[in-house]
């Protein structure tokens, strides 16, 4: 859903961002190349608008990564940091954090900072953010607040990760 949006916004001629605090920088997944292709189109011939794509992170997530805890966290707040300069700039129209809500599940990004943040952001900078178990002081102050329930996955009957579906 965060990425039909970021399309839309794209369309629309916005400036779009999309940092990733799951993703490692190994993995190459579906929808970076796609936005890719729209950066390309955009700086090539002028339709939609820019795009940037940011990795934060090692990769860490369900999965055991190198590097301890620490720098884990170090990284996910390096990377909040650079997005909270980004806003108070104003430098892009659409934000997406992707899989931002497991560092502030996590203590590694502080709630009330990022709240503070996106509640003082000037302009009309648009923030979505995508995770599981989203802090309820987030949840409090969001414009739109959506929630997807599996019902049934491909993975529940032990096949793998599919190209196409989730990468």
């Amino acid at each position: 859903a965060a990425f039909g949006m970021a399309m839309r916004a794209w369309n629309a001629g916005m400036d779009i961002a999309v940092f990733q605090f799951v993703k490692s920088a190994k993995w190459k997944v579906g929808e970076e190349s796609v936005f890719e292709r729209l950066g390309r189109l955009h700086a090539d011939e002028g339709v939609g608008g820019p795009v940037e794509w940011h990795k934060m992170g090692a990769g860490w997530s369900w999965v055991k990564k190198p590097g301890s805890e620490d720098s884990h966290a170090t990284a996910a707040a390096d990377g909040w940091a650079e997005i909270a300069r980004r806003i108070a700039e104003q430098r892009h129209g659409f934000y997406v954090l992707d899989e931002f809500t497991y560092p502030l599940k996590w203590g590694w990004v502080d709630v009330d900072e990022v709240v503070d943040t996106l509640l003082a952001r000037p302009g009309r900078q648009h923030v979505v953010i995508t995770g599981r178990d989203a802090p309820p002081r987030l949840l409090e102050v969001a414009d739109l607040v959506t929630e997807m329930t599996k019902i049934a996955h491909p993975m529940d009957a032990g096949r793998k990760g599919q190209r196409g579906l989730e990468w």
